[in-house]
């Protein structure tokens, strides 16, 4: 079953990854690139970004406007300001119950498309060998092992087949971060390197 195998990898591959860079940096990064998307809400966020440089501007005029020498114009900010700072206040609001929604959303289909594949999938094909060992070439305990819990003796049942899959993965994802920890320092370690001065010739 090579299409089982790939799916069970995959899977592996993703949640590793998952909890190696960590849920809320990938929500972060899918929500960025969600708002560079002609919806709605990149329409409504970039509103309020430009709502946010005019209450910025009026801010700065109305700190700059003195309340006793111009009072009618610092009024007159002194409204704008307030209305504006209301209107930021709601779409933000707004706006964050999008980003709450939206990262519901990711957790649950991620949660699905992840743990649910890693417990649904082994339950199913429980009985289904993923592929065979070769004949006598193992002994029974390790036969009996690899066909954990339910499949046929002498194959590898997708229960170990997930744990070779974590394992092997693990590893992989532990010495690429290693290398490039080692590689950061080794740069790390030239750019503070002191260049050596050249010794002044001296006047014969």
């Amino acid at each position: 079953m090579p299409s089982l195998l790939l799916i069970i990898f995959v899977t592996e591959l993703v949640v590793q990854l998952v909890n190696t860079l960590g849920a809320t940096t990938i929500n972060d990064l899918l929500w960025r690139i969600y708002l560079t998307l002609p919806t709605s809400l990149s329409l409504e966020f970039a509103q309020q970004r430009k709502k946010q440089k005019e209450y910025l501007a009026v801010r700065h005029e109305l700190k700059a406007t003195s309340s006793q020498d111009e009072f009618a114009k610092w009024a007159k900010l002194r409204r704008q300001h307030d209305k504006l700072l209301e209107d930021l206040e709601k779409k933000k609001a707004s706006l964050e119950a999008a980003r709450t929604k939206f990262d519901r959303t990711l957790t649950t289909t991620r949660t699905v498309s992840t743990r649910g594949v890693q417990w649904f999938l082994p339950f199913w094909y429980s009985k289904e060998p993923m592929f065979w060992l070769p004949y006598a070439w193992f002994p029974y305990y390790v036969e009996w092992f690899a066909s954990f819990p339910r499949a046929p003796m002498g194959s590898v049942s997708i229960v170990v087949w997930q744990w070779a899959c974590t394992a092997v993965i693990a590893l992989m994802i532990e010495a690429a971060t290693a290398a490039l920890v080692y590689v950061a320092a080794k740069q790390s370690q030239k750019v503070r390197q002191p260049v050596p001065a050249q010794s002044e010739k001296k006047d014969s």
